[in-house]
């Protein structure tokens, strides 16, 4: 039974989505030869940091890999102390951080909380890394496969574009959740499944489990998904071919829908809670929308880790290196539209519906990546765009719009996957034909092949830490921190605390740290916590080497500000990271001696103890 098409007869093109097997036997070979080199490409991508998990950091991205590795942390600490998944206390301590509304991976946490303990959060942060990568390619050529297309090459071809396509090697810089590709294509997997009748239930529990959780490890990503779901479905049903299909399937898919909503709701009333209504929740995001938008120009220019960018066509369009999101250059996008025409050309009845819906979304999708002003080339124009009427509207205003071209890049994919499959099984009229495909082919993709993603070396942990020294000086339970304090430009602080957590036993609360929370203006979320007076004199002579003159204000505010934390200790490891640039550790050295006091030499570190409410003492 065809979901959302008429059966074609057998001259005409094989039917895009169909419930029917796509080939006979299950080809396994061919899948293992897929699945190794989804495996060989994402852990070329990933190399540098397999090299040495514990001495290297993503070098464009060391606060969010400090973030996830913490998470990987926490979820030792949260197995083995029974804590609550969606809050903590540990860091931001004394008010603690509302995970629920983070990118908490939950689901990651816990699957990989043996290999965590067992070798680290260094170690499955690059598991889970790689891993993604690969099996975005991996599902989506499956997904391929199994409804859109009739050779296994073009499946791959489109499946590898859509796992290892420039934005996700952009994302591959440090996120865990947008690097998950794979959650879109199970989810589409099971949405076009609903229409089977007599299987609703089924498949409703099913597609209910898979939203609970992609929800628990992209619920942007998750959000996209559903949205491009519902548009593509939309548009196909309404047009005249597929309108009398659409009704017959209507109650089976709303059945579905049903026991889909209901499971889904039962798994996620407790985060959704905690997300929008729990302590520390906040309304919008910490990023400025029109900041993280796309710039029209990008679509057409390469991306920095490819092989254009290495030849020196890579461009600096983007908000940052982890946010390279379109950047498919002007030769694809130039197949892209060769394709949709030559498609849509030979199209039978089913197909033509489905480009067009599937047009429809690529091209809705592009404008709202634009934001709500459009930007040409790094110039902001005075033209606004539909996402300005958007930006405001609950789940919108929580999106970074950019990022919507990720969804451009799953279309474009599916495009390629069509196309390589129609040169497959349709005659050629002539050799030369084959040849000019072959090299459009060629310089569309040979110059987006992906290149490792950067990694830079990063502070050792220290014997104070790794071999558990600072229990001497902190109760279990208590807040120590690393000076500078945590924030995302100084990220050891989480590290050193996600290290902790992962080997078990006794653990030190922080302040600060890196993480989405309540601050902003108008109730929305800010990076981080408020810096007070007493952090922002340390993480002002680490990043900008200012040694400020200290006072007896400034020990007044110290005391108020460490009590208030319930600081017990702080210290300084011989070397610090910066996430963006060279810290100054000498002008922090110089900071707290003068603040706090000579301090003493304990396990590499230079230590100052806090006795809340007295230390630092006043100097008359």
């Amino acid at each position: 039974m065809s979901v959302v098409a008429a059966a074609p007869s057998e001259s005409a093109d094989p039917p895009v989505v169909s419930t029917t097997r796509t080939g006979g036997r299950r080809p396994w070979r061919q899948h293992l030869v897929v699945a190794a080199v989804a495996l060989g490409l994402a852990a070329w991508v990933t190399n540098g940091l397999w090299r040495d998990p514990a001495g290297h950091v993503l070098a464009n991205n060391v606060g969010d890999q400090a973030f996830f590795e913490w998470l990987l942390g926490y979820g030792v600490y949260l197995l083995g102390h029974g804590a609550d998944p969606f809050f903590t206390d540990l860091m931001n301590a004394p008010v603690g951080v509302n995970l629920a509304a983070n990118t908490s991976i939950t689901v990651f946490i816990v699957l990989f909380s043996p290999l965590t303990l067992l070798a680290g959060p260094q170690v499955s942060f690059a598991a889970i890394l790689t891993l993604n990568l690969a099996a975005s390619a991996f599902v989506w050529y499956l997904f391929l496969r199994r409804y859109l297309v009739r050779h296994a090459a073009a499946a791959a071809a489109g499946g590898f574009f859509c796992g290892f396509a420039p934005g996700f090697i952009s994302h591959a810089n440090g996120h865990l959740n947008w690097t998950a590709g794979w959650v879109a294509p199970m989810v589409l997997w099971w949405v076009l499944k609903l229409p089977e009748r007599g299987r609703w239930l089924r498949h409703g529990v099913i597609l209910g489990l898979l939203v609970a959780v992609g929800f628990s490890i992209a619920a942007e990503g998750l959000f996209f998904t559903a949205l491009a779901c519902g548009l593509f479905l939309i548009i196909r049903s309404v047009q005249p071919g597929c309108r009398a299909e659409a009704r017959r399937a209507l109650p089976t898919v709303l059945a579905g829908l049903g026991v889909t909503a209901v499971v889904a709701g039962a798994l996620l009333a407790y985060p959704l809670y905690m997300h929008f209504a729990g302590p520390q929740s906040f309304s919008g995001t910490g990023f400025n929308q029109a900041h993280y938008a796309e710039d029209i120009g990008a679509y057409f220019q390469y991306p920095t880790r490819s092989v254009a960018g290495w030849l020196g066509l890579g461009s600096n369009l983007a908000p940052n290196p982890t946010e390279e999101t379109s950047f498919f250059g002007l030769p694809l996008l130039i197949l892209v539209v060769v394709s949709l025409a030559a498609l849509r050309r030979q199209a039978a009845p089913g197909r033509f519906e489905t480009l067009a819906a599937l047009y429809g979304v690529g091209a809705i999708f592009l404008v709202l990546s634009l934001g709500p002003q459009l930007k040409f080339f790094k110039g902001t124009t005075s033209i606004k765009l539909p996402y300005a009427a958007l930006q405001h509207l609950p789940l919108f205003n929580s999106a970074l719009p950019g990022r919507f071209a990720l969804v451009v890049a799953g279309v474009i994919g599916i495009i390629l996957a069509l196309s390589v499959d129609r040169l497959l099984t349709e005659p050629m009229p002539s050799v030369r034909s084959h040849t000019i495909w072959a090299a459009g082919f060629a310089v569309a993709l040979v110059p987006l092949f992906p290149l490792p993603v950067l990694t830079t070396e990063r502070a050792p942990e220290p014997p104070f830490i790794s071999e558990g020294l600072w229990k001497d000086y902190v109760t279990d339970g208590g807040t120590l921190s690393t000076l500078p304090f945590a924030t995302t430009d100084t990220a050891d602080g989480q590290r050193w605390q996600a290290y902790t957590m992962a080997r078990g036993g006794e653990q030190f609360r922080i302040p600060d740290g890196y993480f989405l929370g309540p601050g902003g203006p108008d109730g929305t979320g800010q990076i981080g916590a408020t810096q007070r007076h007493t952090d922002w004199l340390f993480f002002r002579a680490a990043l900008y080497g200012y040694v400020a003159p200290i006072d007896d204000h400034d020990r007044d505010q110290a005391r108020e500000d460490l009590a208030d934390w319930n600081i017990q200790a702080v210290f300084l490891p011989e070397w610090i990271t910066g996430s963006h640039s060279p810290l100054f550790r000498a002008a922090v050295e110089v900071t707290a001696t003068d603040l706090l006091g000579e301090p003493e030499h304990v396990g590499g570190v230079l230590l100052w103890r806090i006795r809340p409410g007295i230390d630092p003492v006043a100097r008359g």
